[in-house]
């Protein structure tokens, strides 16, 4: 019963963040479109069937769905899940219809909309990360050495008890955390620091050490590290300019190190298994909901920042496929043919499956997930 009651629990958690992120990326889409005149049908948290809904004075249905993995805003003049304009449909259209209509809207109005998504996903992270700092404050630790371990990266390249990390490979460090994420997926590469020591600024070449860490849910990384302890963290409350100021560089750091691991996977220089989906997101949220609303505000923060970036990508269907799209269109002055459009979205209808189907394949394997429903079906 208490297994069963996990269960429950965690995919309750798992709904309510979820919901959160899906609901802020759909919104952004909606909101820009009824800024640039585009009539707006339908307003959806999930996909397939309605539960339950309700009109607006505008004509929106607002509708909650059976599945609740995704959701979607259809424009005026989308006949399909594409987004696309059938062309019996545009020969009936009155000029009232096309005042309305997502499709006969300029190039860069067509392009905000679809950006807006994305868009509000990072202003979520931002927002969030601002608040936090502003009430529970924001964690740094002084990238000062304050030991140098035997036998490791630090030692072997002269880093010394005192060093301020200053720079790695030409980008600036202010705190240990912004070092660790520089250095956490480049194992056995070379790193380029700045020291600074005695006044004087030194450049060290460190190689990080691939070291193996096991997370919370089980699951083995291969990481750098450089073999320093650091002095004690400390909580700073900072004030909303700063904390906006903050938040807006942290995002900012969340977004590139996810771009960068992302890439990697995609070199093949770094484990496909660690790509995670709803299962793992599941897991996580459950883990993140018994800790506390702080916690689960800042998995909202990673996950809005992580949707933000895979719509960007340009995969025919996500928001990037449809920017993309636009980027043709702007340089050869008309949009791309239907076919060509079609042949798009068919292949990105199967790499946007093909990615769940892999996803949810890691997540099953997870030995942490595995525990889990053996528990509740033993």
């Amino acid at each position: 019963m208490e297994t069963l009651l996990d269960f429950v629990f965690h995919i309750g958690a798992f709904l309510i963040v979820f919901t959160v992120v899906v609901f802020v990326h759909e919104f952004g889409h909606y909101w820009v479109a009824r800024r640039c005149g585009v009539g707006v049908v339908t307003f959806s948290i999930g996909f397939g069937p309605e539960l339950t809904g309700w009109t607006d004075s505008a004509g929106t249905r607002w509708r909650i769905s059976l599945v609740p993995l995704g959701g979607y805003v259809r424009f005026f003049g989308d006949m399909d899940p594409a987004g696309r304009l059938a062309r019996r449909f545009d020969e009936l259209m009155t000029e009232d219809d096309k005042a309305i209509s997502f499709h006969h809207k300029s190039l860069w109005r067509r392009s905000a909309i679809v950006a807006a998504g994305p868009a509000a996903n990072f202003v979520l992270s931002i927002a969030l990360l601002a608040i936090l700092f502003v009430v529970i404050g924001r964690a740094v630790t002084p990238a000062v050495v304050h030991e140098v371990l035997p036998g490791g990266a630090a030692e072997e390249a002269g880093l010394r008890s005192g060093d301020r990390i200053v720079e790695i490979d030409g980008a600036r460090i202010d705190t240990f955390e912004e070092m660790r994420e520089a250095v956490l997926l480049n194992p056995e590469t070379e790193m380029l620091f700045g020291v600074e020591r005695g006044g004087a600024l030194l450049r060290l070449p460190v190689t990080p050490r691939a070291h193996e860490e096991v997370d919370s849910l089980g699951n083995a990384h291969s990481v750098g590290v450089v073999g320093i302890r650091v002095a004690e963290t400390v909580r700073e409350r900072l004030g909303p300019f700063s904390a906006l100021v903050n938040a807006v560089g942290d995002t900012w750091m969340l977004v590139a190190f996810n771009v960068q691991g992302i890439g990697q996977i995609i070199a093949g220089t770094r484990d496909s298994s660690e790509l995670g989906g709803p299962i793992l997101i599941a897991q996580i949220s459950g883990q993140v909901a018994e800790a506390g609303v702080a916690d689960v505000a800042k998995l909202i923060v990673v996950l809005s920042a992580v949707l933000g970036v895979i719509n960007l990508f340009p995969i025919p269907l996500l928001d990037g496929g449809h920017l993309a799209y636009y980027a043709a269109e702007a340089v050869r002055g008309r949009p791309l043919g239907p076919r060509v459009q079609e042949y798009g979205n068919i292949v990105g209808l199967a790499l946007v499956l093909s990615l769940m189907l892999f996803v949810t394949y890691n997540d099953l394997t997870r030995p942490a997930v595995v525990e889990f429903f053996r528990r509740l079906v033993g």
